[in-house]
């Protein structure tokens, strides 16, 4: 009976032993909570590549760019219609921003990309582009020294220049042999991708009725 009881007391014990496997916490999409995995599930899940990383990383700067762009449309333009797209693609990148920013730190990588050997400025004195699609500092000064019509112009092809170019970033992550297999990264990706050459078919369309 004594052996019972100590057997007893020891089960219970293991059973209450707090568990030392490691919590995951995985991002959720833009507009969807955060969930916790189990170690179960993490181990069947696939390893991120270096290019999802750099891809994140690079991305995160992608539309920063495009959010600096359309914080300048309420002091400089008041067409409704470049109010409105300018108003949805603001808040939908900060969104991304803070999507990719938490991805990437679940997973113990900087949020920030390193590019070393790559100077802002080339010897020339030429500004490099970053990313595929950014506009150059000259355009984002003709951008903010531009009003009215003028602005609208130059917002439209910039930004389609804009998301051609993130357009171009995805295509190259999905090329790269084991990248894209994380679930959340092709999910956000994939999305992307539809939304930006949706919005792109918006700003041509919008572009045509100007001439």
């Amino acid at each position: 009976m004594l052996l019972l009881s100590v057997s007893a007391t020891a089960v219970y014990g293991q059973q209450t032993q707090p568990s030392s496997s490691p919590v995951v916490v995985q991002p959720g999409a833009p507009g969807t909570p955060s969930r916790q995995l189990s170690s179960s599930t993490t181990a069947q899940a696939p390893q991120r590549s270096q290019a999802d990383v750099e891809f994140m990383q690079g991305m995160i700067m992608h539309h920063g760019q495009a959010v600096e762009m359309t914080a300048l449309i309420p002091s400089h333009t008041e067409n409704k219609e470049i109010r409105s797209l300018g108003a949805r693609i603001g808040l939908s990148q900060a969104d991304e921003m803070k999507f990719m920013k938490r991805w990437l730190v679940a997973r113990g990588e900087p949020v920030a990309m390193t590019m070393p050997g790559m100077p802002d400025m080339e010897k020339s004195g030429a500004p490099m582009q970053a990313m595929p699609g950014m506009l150059t500092p000259k355009q984002m000064e003709a951008l903010r020294q531009a009003k009215g019509a003028e602005f609208d112009r130059l917002f439209l092809t910039g930004m389609i220049q804009h998301h051609n170019g993130a357009l171009v970033m995805v295509k190259q992550l999905f090329d790269t042999p084991g990248a894209g297999q994380d679930a959340e990264l092709f999910d956000f990706a994939t999305d992307a991708d539809n939304t930006q050459r949706a919005e792109i078919g918006i700003m041509q369309d919008m572009l045509k009725e100007k001439r």
